[in-house]
């Protein structure tokens, strides 16, 4: 678990392509051929990263201050969740990664295409069960429904990760995730 643990936080940190199987090894603490036995080669480490149960990864985020996702009781919650879903831990690497790998395994053949597929479809049933809850609570300004609304959500928050990895200086996802979300949910500023 240590090797893939140091794998996200490298990821996080220089992206997939400038981390080299040497640096991983170094910074785990063992050899390289050491790192070679349990990892031949960087796509394997990333697989294996992939591959983390739910438990583990929440996990991991959870020591280090990140968001995990869970449904919350309270519609408040609810709502500050979604507001600062994108703010605070920005990690220029891991968004890089993620953009890099959503797009390389939209093909059927790619490693990671059923990674992502079920990536995709959590994501959507995790916000739909979110706007769900708003919407019994009578918080939606909207009639579409929810898995409408989630699916323009997770649009939304994957294409602005994209755009910030070229507009750092300029973008500011909070604004336009608000903004998305103040035509969709009463109450947020």
């Amino acid at each position: 678990m240590k090797i893939l643990e140091t794998c996200i936080e490298m990821f996080g940190q220089t992206g997939f392509h400038s981390m080299t199987m040497k640096e991983v090894a170094q910074r785990v603490g063992i050899s390289n051929t050491g790192l070679l036995h349990h990892f031949a080669s960087k796509d394997e480490l990333l697989f294996g990263v992939l591959g983390l149960d739910d438990e583990r990864r929440k996990q991991f985020f959870l020591e280090r201050g990140l968001a995990v996702m869970s449904i919350p009781d309270d519609v408040d919650e609810i709502k500050s969740l979604l507001k600062t879903l994108v703010t605070s831990e920005l990690q220029p690497g891991l968004i890089e990664l993620h953009s890099t790998l959503a797009a390389e395994a939209a093909s059927p053949d790619h490693p990671a295409h059923e990674s992502y597929r079920n990536r995709y479809a959590n994501v959507v049933r995790y916000y739909t069960q979110a706007f769900q809850a708003l919407a019994a609570a009578g918080e939606m300004k909207t009639d579409a429904e929810p898995e409408a609304v989630a699916g323009m959500f997770v649009a939304l928050t994957d294409g602005l990760q994209l755009q910030w990895l070229y507009e750092r200086d300029t973008l500011r996802l909070e604004r336009n995730v608000s903004a998305f979300l103040r035509s969709f949910v009463k109450g947020i500023d």
